[in-house]
């Protein structure tokens, strides 16, 4: 069964807010085993534009990917980033 990935793009526009955010968002990876591959660090749009920080999570498939998304724990977490950072996430099935 192939691997799937969330991929996140974002903007921190409240720094205090997102931060609520940031530590909540553990307990939904935790529980559905989401692999963290990248999480901020160095990066630059090649094409188009490029957001500030980019996020890379590894879940096993897709329908455990989408299950963390849409989660008590993650939709918590979530409700705490609304308005606080634009944010573009993207599920994506692996080869």
């Amino acid at each position: 069964m192939p691997k799937a990935y969330i991929i996140a793009s974002v903007t921190v526009n409240d720094s205090e807010a997102y931060a609520k955010y940031a530590a909540l968002a553990p307990e939904a990876m935790k529980k559905f085993g989401a692999r963290v591959l990248a999480r901020g660090g160095r990066s630059e749009a090649l094409e188009g534009t490029a957001r500030a920080r980019n996020v890379i999570l590894e879940f096993d498939d897709y329908e455990t990917a989408k299950a963390y998304y849409h989660s008590v724990e993650y939709q918590h977490a979530r409700s705490h980033r609304i308005g606080a950072a634009d944010f573009h996430m993207t599920l994506v099935e692996g080869a």
